[in-house]
């Protein structure tokens, strides 16, 4: 009797979403597992990131990178361990990070890849705080944030993938550090276990109030990543030659349409003028040179206990559309990933 033929399961994207992504916007397709051809690796996908960027990427609009194509495989990227290989320098059994996307399988040149350290803590760290979240983190409160000790950093989504890591590089650089985040849970997780000196609630009606007084010297940084009534919130505050590095927005990404109410862009502009602000945008993938300066201190600070990082692992490939709508939402604690295979 002929052994089951193995099959590589992977979501596409069915429709563009309008709004809050919904399960109907991804298909499950089974297909046979692909063949590496000369040059190639065929890779097994151990753990799938789930990030908010993957949003923005749904749409037909343009950016940074081409949108997903409708019927195209979602894209992601993954810890996955090699299969097959037909690239010298490469085993089957090596375990590498690539973009393979959310399926089981993905075929893939080498210099898509890159090869995981063997003395990683854990797999999935190569997707979190020692990967692109923690690269993240690093170089825009370092490079652009530069937060110099003594001064006040506010840090948007606080207990998530970036923003928790960002909290504790400025408590390492001796800042005062004040977070916002979602819920008395994380508020209390960001002060008692990453070391904010406070955090308050974005669901709260008195943000604004709260805010300031967590900031009694104002804010001389603030980590945008969130949007929304946080950067409201936040730019009252902002102190002569303030810094904000800008990664993300996500609590403008499931818009349809501009959001309801005040135009405040008059108001957020006239203090970016008045007290010499610097505002600032940026990709990490503009920034990969700085990845041996990163690996070091960010290995160095884990070994240490200076920096603690938290991980929701959600089990199988099938969990990701809803993993990825409970993210948009802030229903997630801790970086997200998918334990797509393996233990």
């Amino acid at each position: 009797m002929n052994a089951p033929q193995a099959i590589n399961r992977r979501f596409i994207l069915a429709r563009r979403p309008r709004g809050e992504p919904t399960l109907g916007d991804f298909t499950l397709e089974k297909h046979p597992v692909p063949t590496a051809g000369p040059g190639q690796l065929l890779l097994r996908t151990r753990y799938l990131s789930l990030d908010p960027y993957m949003r923005g990427r749904m749409n037909d609009v343009p950016s940074y990178v081409p949108p997903v194509a409708l019927g195209e495989v979602m894209t992601g990227q993954t810890v996955s361990v090699v299969e097959a290989s037909n690239v010298e320098g490469f085993e089957v059994g090596d375990l590498v990070t690539a973009v393979a996307g959310w399926q089981d399988y993905a075929v893939l040149d080498a210099k898509q890849v890159a090869k995981i350290d063997a003395s990683i803590p854990r797999l999935s760290y190569a997707l979190g705080v020692l990967g692109m979240p923690g690269l993240t983190a690093y170089v825009g409160l370092l490079d652009i944030g530069a937060p110099k000790a003594g001064e006040t950093v506010v840090v948007g989504a606080a207990t998530g993938a970036v923003g928790s890591v960002v909290g504790q590089i400025a408590k390492i650089k001796g800042c005062r550090v004040v977070g916002v985040a979602g819920g008395a849970e994380k508020c209390d997780y960001a002060v008692r276990t990453l070391g904010f000196d406070a955090c308050v609630d974005h669901r709260d009606a008195g943000l604004r109030e709260a805010l300031a007084a967590a900031c009694p010297k104002g804010i001389d940084v603030y980590f945008e990543n969130v949007g929304g009534a946080t950067l409201a919130a936040v730019v009252p505050l902002l102190n002569i030659g303030a810094r904000v590095p800008v990664c993300g927005l996500v609590a403008w990404y499931n818009l349809d349409k501009l959001p309801e109410g005040v135009d405040r862009t008059p108001q957020f502009l006239t203090q970016v003028l008045k007290k010499r602000i610097k505002v600032q945008g940026f990709i990490v993938f503009d920034h990969y040179q700085r990845m041996p300066d990163f690996h070091k201190d960010m290995s160095a600070w884990l070994q240490e206990g200076r920096i603690k990082y938290r991980e929701e692992v959600l089990d199988d490939l099938e969990s990701a559309p809803q993993g990825l709508i409970g993210l948009l939402r802030g229903e997630n604690f801790g970086k997200l990933v998918v334990r797509v295979s393996g233990s």
